[in-house]
């Protein structure tokens, strides 16, 4: 379902939020988090991989939650329409879902 140009899918207990759909990851970065409101959870971390990405051209953000042995996994990255540095982009992905000051604010959030 497109909402707001946003597609979100729950299928099988995962949630994707994309942009473009099919979703498709040309780039990644994945994190565990603990259980909280999925939707609410991809909301903040596509909003926060977007604020870090949306130089690179062609960049269309996804972010997949799913459980995990009582947590929650988060894949979030997405589609880049061109050529990337894609260690550079993973790397700069990877750096936003460590940082400890986002997962305070998306766990506090998601709640």
């Amino acid at each position: 379902m497109a909402r707001d140009g946003w597609h979100i899918v729950e299928e099988a207990g995962v949630l994707t939020v994309a942009r473009r759909w099919p979703a498709r990851f040309d780039v990644a970065a994945r994190t565990v988090v603990p259980v909280v409101n999925r939707r609410r959870l991809a909301r903040q971390v596509r909003q926060d991989v977007w604020r870090a990405l949306r130089r690179v051209k062609g960049f269309a953000p996804v972010v997949r939650v799913a459980d995990e042995d009582g947590m929650l996994a988060v894949t979030a990255g997405g589609q880049v329409d061109g050529p990337v540095a894609r260690a550079q982009v993973e790397a700069r992905i990877a750096g936003v879902l460590a940082d400890a000051g986002n997962r305070e604010r998306w766990i506090r959030w998601a709640s």
